[in-house]
């Protein structure tokens, strides 16, 4: 087995390591306006297209950057390192939009893929959170085409976008259902937009929609396709949360590291005190790792014949670790701060924040146990195996 970087890989690194670097000087203006200037938003955009680091999940002849699932964790866990969820500005169009018939591609996908415009996903409602098949969002069949009415939360970019990708239940039939809508059509209010414990340079805000008259024309890769694609854009999502996370704790440790050999108390540096050491230690474990895990796991979803229930599993598996360990990770290193681990200008303190997220979205921690568990019970220790070559 061969886990050494390829040199493709490496060049990727290199990329999205130098634009986290330009991306990072924003931490401090995103932290302390609750986001970014228009100016800001432009200059970054500018920047990501320079790079060719723009929809690093769709392909290179859209006009993405085309990269596998493997280089893609590579570039998600540099940009993890941002503060702000500033990593967020590099967009990944949301993996539905890969069902795009060439109509809607056109109009869709390929503004997003140039920046030019932004899409969000609209799956959460009031009671159907974690169990997204309680959809009380309806859409119904009319001579013009689809009449939406429901409610959604926690649609993240939601503020920034102007396109939505919103799931339904579609006709008596409630088959769960994909639309892509246009956020100025008429009957859509953006009721809510809720502060969260976290600064986001997007917001998360909460949209009603009634009686939304789309056609046809809007549905996203069939009717009643909705959970299966959905269900892929899990698999995906979940861990490039794992090398984002994996990303962030690492420079959690490097400032933490640093501190620790300048800080100076009772005579000495804290980085000779052992209690200090044991949590340094600790959490380069943790941090080696979900590395180590997530790279594979990444690496198996770009093999052909890889069977995709135990890959669902494994990217459970992968956003269950990673995002529990940074956070025990980023505790230690704030607390090697010490007061000033406390203070909002310092990033270990934003990370704090910003990393107890992860263990909710795409899938809260207990989801994903019980994910686990069910490929466990139904089919036996296989998620566990390690792939053999074909």
């Amino acid at each position: 087995m061969d886990f050494r970087l390829t040199p493709r890989q490496q060049r990727l690194r290199a990329d999205a390591r130098a634009l986290t670097e330009f991306i990072m000087k924003y931490e401090l203006e995103c932290e302390e306006n609750n986001g970014l200037s228009a100016k800001a938003h432009t200059d970054i955009r500018d920047t990501v297209l320079d790079l060719g680091l723009q929809a690093v999940n769709m392909p290179a002849e859209w006009g993405g950057a085309g990269l596998t699932i493997a280089e893609q964790a590579t570039v998600q866990e540099e940009l993890g390192r941002l503060t702000g969820a500033l990593w967020d500005m590099v967009w990944r169009p949301a993996n539905a939009l890969r069902f795009c018939t060439p109509e809607q591609r056109e109009r869709f996908l390929v503004p997003v893929i140039k920046g030019q415009r932004r899409d969000c996903y609209a799956v959460t409602e009031p009671e159907a959170g974690s169990d997204p098949q309680n959809l009380s969002t309806t859409a119904t069949r009319n001579d013009a085409g689809w009449v939406i009415n429901g409610e959604k939360w926690f649609v993240t970019v939601g503020d920034h976008a102007d396109f939505m990708i919103v799931l339904a239940a579609a006709g008596p039939e409630r088959a769960p259902t994909l639309f892509l809508v246009d956020k100025d059509t008429p009957g859509i209010e953006m009721t809510r937009v809720p502060r969260f414990m976290h600064t986001f340079v997007y917001e998360h805000p909460e949209f009603t929609f009634t009686d939304v008259q789309v056609g046809d024309d809007a549905v996203l890769g069939g009717i009643g396709a909705g959970y299966d694609i959905t269900r892929s854009w899990f698999t995906e999502e979940r861990l490039m949360i794992a090398a984002r996370t994996t990303g962030a704790a690492e420079r959690g440790l490097e400032l933490a590291r640093d501190w620790a050999v300048e800080r100076e108390q009772f005579g000495a540096p804290v980085a000779s005190f052992q209690l200090i050491q044991g949590m340094l230690a600790d959490c380069a474990v943790d941090i080696a790792v979900n590395r180590a895990y997530t790279h594979q796991v990444a690496w198996e979803v770009d093999q052909p014949g890889t069977d995709r229930k135990t890959l669902h599993a494994k990217a459970s598996i992968a956003k269950l670790a990673a995002s529990e360990a940074s956070g025990r990770v980023i505790d230690r290193c704030l607390q090697i701060f010490g007061g000033r681990g406390y203070d909002r200008s310092y990033a270990v303190e934003r990370l704090y924040r910003e990393l107890r997220v992860d263990r909710i979205w795409e899938g809260t921690s207990e989801i994903q146990r019980l994910i686990v568990a069910n490929e466990l019970i139904k089919r036996g220790t296989g998620v566990l195996e390690l792939p053999v070559t074909q």
